[in-house]
């Protein structure tokens, strides 16, 4: 039987939450078959900001709605249907390279509301998947977040690179000023 890395306990696990890369080859290599045309999610990570704890991380598992926070919680589309839902944000940052060096291109937060409790959650996929392709296009989707949100993601973006923070547009920056 296969064994996973993903399911393995080890110290090497927090280095791979915090890395910024989702796949590896492009599928549009030039052979001109199958997948030529296709969005290629290599330069895109999501960062989970969660305001109950004041912290944010990156959890490869959303790209695919299996992050820590998602596991196990049926998701419905009425926000009235889970009142008593904490609050999360899943943070789709893109990386671009630059003639002056990494930023960050694009960066959008789409809302999540868990409540372990019951097992229900509140998120709507089209806004996740809208949000997902304006930070693929270099757009910045963060005016909708509270402030406390905000500052925790400025300060995530930060202390992850500093120059990537330093490279970025000053349209990013007002967009994360609180």
């Amino acid at each position: 039987m296969k064994e996973f890395d993903q399911f393995k306990k080890n110290k090497d696990q927090d280095k791979k939450k915090n890395q910024f890369t989702i796949l590896k080859d492009d599928s549009t290599d030039g052979h001109g078959g199958y997948g030529v045309g296709a969005i290629t999610l290599e330069n895109m990570s999501p960062v989970i900001v969660d305001p109950n704890e004041e912290e944010a991380y990156v959890d490869m598992g959303a790209m695919h709605a299996r992050s820590a926070v998602e596991k196990r919680i049926k998701f419905l589309t009425d926000k009235s249907e889970v009142p008593n839902g904490l609050l999360y944000w899943i943070t789709w940052v893109t990386i671009e390279r630059t003639e002056k060096g990494p930023l960050y291109y694009g960066v959008a937060s789409s809302e999540i509301r868990v409540d372990r409790e019951i097992r229900r959650g509140y998120k709507l996929l089209p806004e996740h998947v809208n949000h997902m392709d304006k930070s693929l296009k270099g757009k910045f989707v963060v005016e909708h977040m509270d402030d406390k949100s905000k500052e925790i993601l400025t300060k995530f973006l930060r202390e992850h690179s500093e120059e990537m923070w330093e490279n970025s547009s000053d349209e990013l920056k007002q967009a994360l000023k609180v």
